[in-house]
């Protein structure tokens, strides 16, 4: 059913760009009809998508660099997967049901594209042009990342932490979900939507606080014993690399620039002894 909705959605994008005009860098007039803004709107959402797919071919050396940071990171994570979901499964009967709730519900497709269209739609009825791009960048960043996991998923077939088997073993291929741990699903659509969402902030502390709630789903997964440490440190790289992505490609689609400085995010790895960390600058 997952799946599903998410190809139902891609499906309705692509459709409907392909009656949209074709843009390049000109902006969209501003006594455009609300018709002709969707149109538009719908047209940059299936670009952008394509726009976060083609950015690999085109990585650079800071690109790379960031990506063999990522991997690094994730690696070290990979090696104490065991040790880690272990430690989070004994945790769950401490936290509380509200919680656990929040974690499954916000960071599944059909809530997600509630909110992420709710937030267009409002744009769209107002003639709002910043909450029209928010809405753009939130449904094309999370179809974008939504259908790579779920591609990823079923040719990885990494076996979940609840299904009995070890991390290192892989079905690839098969339909049972208990072998769908790599990357994770809820982590994915919940940091995308709260990375695209704090774009919008200047203020470092408001920030972090909307990235500490995009990351609850993610963590109840661990909690739940359907992902690994790893699955959701990979997922959580991706919804940024994407949003990072298409917001950029946006600059070139809007006149309204809620982050008008270079997008440009930096990752720092220390390792040393009894220590591990990631630094991210944005």
């Amino acid at each position: 059913m997952r799946q599903l909705n998410i190809k139902i959605v891609l499906l309705a994008v692509f459709l409907i760009s392909i009656s949209a005009k074709s843009q390049n860098t000109d902006f969209l007039s501003k006594d455009a009809t609300r018709w002709q803004m969707f149109k538009y709107d719908t047209g940059n959402m299936f670009k952008g998508i394509l726009y976060s797919y083609s950015r690999p071919f085109h990585w650079e050396r800071k690109q790379w660099t960031q990506f063999g940071v990522v991997a690094g990171v994730s690696s070290v994570a990979y090696i104490f997967d065991n040790q880690t979901s272990e430690y989070f499964t004994t945790q769950v009967s401490h936290v509380p049901q509200i919680i656990r709730d929040y974690g499954w519900y916000y960071g599944s497709p059909q809530n997600n594209y509630m909110l992420t269209g709710a937030v267009y739609l409002t744009g769209l009825a107002l003639k709002n042009e910043k909450l029209r791009r928010t809405g753009v960048l939130l449904i094309s960043s999370a179809s974008a990342a939504g259908l790579l996991q779920q591609v990823s998923k079923i040719a990885f077939g990494r076996a979940r932490p609840r299904s009995g088997d070890d991390k290192n073993v892989f079905y690839p291929f098969t339909s049972d979900k208990d072998y769908h741990s790599f990357p994770s699903g809820h982590t994915i659509l919940a940091f995308t939507n709260a990375y695209a969402i704090a774009k919008q902030f200047k203020n470092p502390w408001l920030k972090g606080g909307i990235y500490a709630v995009g990351l609850i789903p993610g963590i109840s997964r661990l909690w739940e014993g359907a992902h690994w440490l790893s699955d959701v440190m990979v997922s959580v790289a991706i919804s940024i690399a994407t949003v990072e992505a298409i917001d950029k490609y946006l600059d070139s689609k809007y006149e309204e620039k809620y982050n008008a400085k270079k997008k440009d995010v930096s990752w720092d790895l220390t390792i040393g002894v009894g220590q591990l960390g990631v630094a991210l600058t944005f």
